[in-house]
Order: C-alpha cells, then sequence, then structure tokens
C-alpha cells in the first residue's frame, strides 16, 4: 500500500485516545507563541484537503488538520461510531487531551457540520468559526449530493461498491473532482496525479466503504434530526465569530444557503466565491485566507 503523502513543511503524528487514534497533519508555525487551530475536513476527505491553506495561514496560527476517524490515515474507531456527533466528540476529545483549545475551528462540508456541534457545545474550545460549504440541513437538496445520501442507505454502498469495481482510481478521481471543484481545471496535473495515488490508496482499505457509508448517515441523520440538536439550533447558540464561505457552482451544498447560514449565526461574516465549487478552500486559498486574517483582525489577532 502507498504511504500517505506529506508535503514540503508538513509533519504527521498519531495521536492514541481510548478507543480512537487519529492522524494528525501540523506545519510548524512561523514563531512561538501563536493561537492553535484545527481543521476538519468533509465527507470521503482527509487533512491533505488543507495543505494548500494552512501554509498561508502558519504566520498567524500554529496549525493542525485532523483525520477524522476512518478517513485518511486514521483507523476507524473502536466503536463504529460515525455520526457528527461521534465525530465532534472524536474532535473535542482531541482538544482536550492536547489541551490545545480554545482554537481557530475550521470545516468543510461535513467537517463544517463536526464544526458547529463542536462550537455549540464546547464553546471553550473555540475561538473563531470558519466554515466552508458547511452541511448543514437543506430541504431541497441539490441533484448532484443524491448519491452521497443514498450511500446511507443500508446495502447501497456494497452495491455501489461491485457496481464500480472496475473503475479505475483514475476514473473515479476525475469523477470525484468534477463534482467537488467549481472549474476542475485547476487542479494541476501534479495535484491530479497525487489525488489518484490517494485514492488508490483509500481503495485498497477493507474499511474505506463502510467508512462512507456510516458518515453518510450520519449526515443524513443529523439533518433530520430536530430540536435543540438540530444542527440550525446548534449554529443559532454559537457565540464564536464565525466567518462563512460560500461556492456559487457547489454541487453539493447550495448556496442559496448562504443567505440562512449568515442569519443562523449571531456573529457572522459571509464570503461568497461565485467560481468556486465545495472545496473554496483548495481552489481559492488566498480567498480564503485573506477572510480568515480578516476575521483575525476584528478579534484582536488572538
Amino acid at each position: 500500500m502507498s504511504a500517505v503523502r506529506v508535503a514540503e513543511g508538513e509533519e504527521l503524528r498519531s495521536v492514541a485516545l481510548p478507543g480512537l487514534t487519529l492522524n494528525v497533519r501540523a506545519r510548524p508555525p512561523e514563531r512561538t507563541g501563536l493561537p492553535p487551530a484545527l481543521y476538519v475536513h468533509g465527507l470521503g476527505g482527509s487533512s491533505q484537503n488543507w495543505s494548500a491553506l494552512m501554509p498561508l495561514v502558519q504566520d498567524v496560527v500554529d496549525g493542525a488538520a485532523v483525520d477524522l476517524p476512518g478517513f485518511g490515515d486514521s483507523p476507524p474507531p473502536d466503536d463504529g461510531n460515525y455520526s457528527v456527533t461521534g465525530h465532534a466528540r472524536a474532535v473535542i476529545r482531541l482538544l482536550d487531551a492536547g489541551e490545545r483549545g480554545p482554537v481557530h475551528l475550521f470545516g468543510n462540508s461535513l467537517g463544517g457540520a463536526v464544526a458547529t456541534r463542536v462550537a455549540a457545545v464546547r464553546p471553550d474550545l473555540v475561538r473563531t468559526l470558519t466554515l466552508i460549504s458547511p452541511a448543514l440541513p437543506e430541504i431541497r437538496v441539490q441533484w448532484p449530493a443524491v448519491p452521497t445520501g443514498l450511500l446511507a442507505v443500508p446495502g447501497v454502498a456494497s452495491l455501489f461498491s461491485r457496481m464500480t469495481k472496475d473503475m479505475t482510481a483514475e476514473q473515479r478521481t476525475r469523477g470525484v473532482m468534477a463534482l467537488c471543484y467549481g472549474d476542475p481545471a485547476r487542479v494541476s496535473e501534479a495535484g491530479f496525479r497525487e489525488a489518484v495515488a490517494e485514492m488508490e490508496r483509500r481503495l485498497e482499505l477493507p474499511y474505506f466503504w463502510d467508512a462512507m457509508a456510516r458518515s453518510a448517515r450520519g449526515i443524513v441523520d443529523a439533518y433530520t434530526l430536530g430540536g435543540q440538536h438540530g444542527l440550525w439550533r446548534q449554529a443559532e447558540r454559537v457565540l464564536a465569530p464565525t466567518q462563512l464561505v460560500y461556492g456559487g457552482r457547489d454541487q453539493l451544498v447550495s448556496y442559496r444557503m448562504a443567505r440562512r447560514a449568515s442569519a443562523a449565526f449571531r456573529d457572522s461574516r459571509l464570503l461568497t466565491l461565485p467560481d468556486a465549487g465545495h472545496v473554496a478552500m483548495m481552489e481559492y486559498p488566498e480567498a480564503v485566507a485573506q477572510a480568515f486574517r480578516e476575521l483575525l483582525d476584528e478579534c484582536g489577532g488572538s
């Protein structure tokens, strides 16, 4: 099996917690004493999704990106809990164990839902919140997102695995990029090859489809949960200053949700990127970095 890619300047470490082991990707800060930041990826992603953004802000934060349980280089959790709450609990335990809180917390897609829940239930752990296309409940789900939701149906993941067994890693990678990027042509040839190598590595993992299916089911369950534990209700409880980032070409989280999110998070500001897709921090890392810097300036630089 191929090794996990480590970009220049990055370091990987493994954090063992009771019933859980998490892989963490970090960049040494430019100087000591910088406030900590934690980056949380989306469904099917990994800590590598933040490799373009992290060096652009390493002069203002001491950043680390986590592989959620069952993704990247983190093994499945012992309890098999891939719910949004389960992932949020893993993030909270990581922060508590490392005594890194409060952090500047970033989340994309599923990671955005996880970060929202963390900020709502443990405000002491979050200085600011930066959410990029967060997976918050939508009444009208966009058609390209339907296959992801179908993965939550018992048996569909194994069926999909069998139906696509003849697809190459390159074909799968092109499909993912077409779905997640506003313009897949922005991906360099070297970046594409690295993504294909990572896809090949993940497909060899015996738990790949199970982690995908159970996490997709976790998103669907979170979408249908009402009351105090509903994600929109929790968004309203978030106290941390929040930066929202939405892409005009996002096929998975509707651009329409930007207005509702701006209203839900009490201390929010909004960055809209008309040409971005679902992973703005990978497509337009400079714009996301600038928005975070402005958020940091508003909060006194810490």
